[in-house]
């Protein structure tokens, strides 16, 4: 690995992805006792963890790779919301169950077919985190495919409002598959990163095959698309998502407890 393409250079990237598992575990962390089943409370809290173990790993990469020093709480909870680097689809607010399986089967799918891909790259580090998340994510997306084919194809109610979910997710799937976003030029000439779009054709794959088992249908192309998330252009949940999570380390600075 050069000196060219260490550093600022591929951190970027590095840092969508711990972006991505940072605010969808907080998401994620909100279904705890809303959740239609005691069990399921339980199951997406797993999940939440793992996506937030997920995030201290990258996060703390970064602060190594971008030459600052910064620690996985500083990035997580010392940034602005134009520094975030995540997709749309992982903040927008908690809906109905539906619409919270047709998201995590779309990014588990992805992140599934992500980390499987950067088991061959260049960085070391890089490299174990993936080997490690790819075990959790083939979990979250079995228990996401289990919820929708369950839905799809139980009462007439929970069809309609799964079919209606996938419907809802549309619109933020392709911000997954974007390779104009920061760090990725460069994460791929250094030998670390994925170019997104080559994902694009599994996951796809992938999440028809659960939705046609489901008894669903796939919807129509949406008529618009969310983007600019891993450039720092986040939707209104955004920033009352990071008020929340970053509420007592900007209240109190430096607290230990």
């Amino acid at each position: 690995m050069s000196e060219k393409v260490t550093g600022t250079a591929y951190s970027a990237y590095v840092l969508g992805l711990a972006d991505d598992a940072l605010i969808y575990s907080h998401r994620l962390g909100e279904w705890l006792t809303w959740a239609p089943q005691l069990e399921e409370d339980m199951a997406l809290a797993n999940v939440s963890l793992d996506l937030i173990g997920q995030a201290r790993a990258l996060l703390t990469h970064v602060g190594s790779l971008d030459g600052t020093g910064r620690s996985e709480d500083d990035l997580a909870y010392l940034r602005d919301e134009r520094d975030f680097r995540n997709v749309h689809l992982v903040e927008q607010r908690r809906g109905d169950f539906a619409q919270e399986m047709a998201r995590m089967l779309w990014f588990s799918a992805y992140q599934k077919a992500l980390y499987a891909a950067l088991a061959g790259s260049a960085d070391e580090q890089l490299r174990a985190i993936a080997a490690k998340a790819h075990k959790e994510v083939r979990y979250h997306h079995d228990h996401a495919a289990q919820w929708v084919v369950r839905l799809g194809d139980g009462t007439q109610e929970s069809h309609a409002k799964m079919q209606a979910a996938l419907t809802w997710v549309a619109p933020y799937v392709d911000e997954l598959f974007d390779d104009s976003a920061p760090g990725v030029a460069e994460a791929l000439a250094a030998g670390v990163g994925v170019l997104p779009s080559s994902l694009r054709a599994a996951v796809s794959a992938d999440v028809e095959a659960v939705v046609a088992e489901a008894t669903l249908t796939m919807p129509a192309p949406p008529k618009w698309r969310a983007r600019g998330g891993r450039d720092g252009v986040h939707s209104e949940p955004m920033g009352y998502l990071l008020a929340e999570m970053q509420h007592l380390p900007r209240s109190v600075p430096g607290a230990r407890w």
